[in-house]
């Protein structure tokens, strides 16, 4: 490729990427505009947040903390411990146990009859009994990690019995063992799906923040300061908290999704 096409197609992806970005500009605006009139003439309720409230509540948040001084950003960092804490363990386990389970199948169908109920059990369930096992930090890993662990154990575990027959045979035809069998083949073949089930266990861990942290004992939190405030009925200062929470597991999507693209470059049509 000559640098004249070169330049053509980066001129190209340029044009791309700035069109999704003014695209997504446009939506944000249409939808503050729709916001602002569905506040205005359709809602009559009182406590209904407005745009302007919202952007006034995380100014003052930002410049003077919240009603006990602490600082947005200290809510931000203590919340973002607790994700990546939970979330580190769902993924070590997830991992592991996926493995193991997609290896030697009896395992999973030996105590399918125990996992497969707490599955469907939503975190929040689990919430009392978090209080009465654990205390402080390890109540919001043990949320959090509930939340997280079983897209990523189920990713792994069902992308195992996908890896080509054809690939392994030829190891073994090769005079591989099964341990080159698992680290040549089935290892690089199941890691988009330990992305991607990554990518929504990292999602569900964000959607427990809230849960974990009503029950943590402390104070700060974004999923305390929308409990502070929703308890003053400070409905402005509460959407402040979901949309930092909002951004934040956007942000965090964006960074796995960009890492899929670049590691798996034949998946790089991936946008979710």
């Amino acid at each position: 490729m000559n640098s004249t096409q070169a330049t053509k197609n980066r001129c190209g992806k340029f044009q791309v990427h700035l069109r999704k970005v003014i695209y997504g500009f446009l939506v944000v605006v249409l939808f503050i505009v729709a916001w602002k009139i569905v506040g205005g003439t359709l809602i009559t309720v009182k406590y209904f947040p407005s745009p302007e409230g919202v952007i006034k509540a995380a100014a003052e948040l930002g410049a003077k903390g919240d009603l006990e001084g602490y600082p947005l950003s200290e809510h931000t960092w203590n919340s973002l411990v607790r994700v990546f804490s939970g979330f580190a363990a769902a993924f070590i386990l997830g991992v592991s146990l996926g493995l193991l389970m997609g290896l030697f199948p009896i395992t999973y169908d030996t105590i399918k009859v125990i996992i497969e109920p707490i599955r469907f059990i939503p975190p929040v369930g689990w919430v009392p009994l978090a209080i009465v096992l654990f205390v402080g930090f390890s109540r919001y890993v043990f949320v959090i990690w509930l939340g997280a662990f079983f897209p990523i154990f189920i990713s792994v575990l069902t992308s195992i019995p996908k890896v080509e027959s054809l690939l392994k045979d030829a190891v073994k035809v090769y005079g591989g063992s099964w341990l080159d069998v698992v680290r040549k083949v089935i290892l690089p073949s199941i890691l988009p799906e330990i992305l991607s089930g990554s990518r929504i266990g990292l999602g569900s861990a964000w959607a427990c923040i809230v849960a974990a942290e009503m029950i943590g004992g402390e104070t700060i939190g974004l999923g305390r300061l929308i409990l502070k405030y929703a308890d003053l009925m400070m409905i402005n200062e509460v959407v402040v908290g979901m949309l930092l929470i909002g951004i934040i597991g956007l942000l965090c999507n964006e960074v796995v999704l960009q890492i899929e693209k670049r590691v798996f470059r034949w998946r790089a049509k991936i946008s979710l």
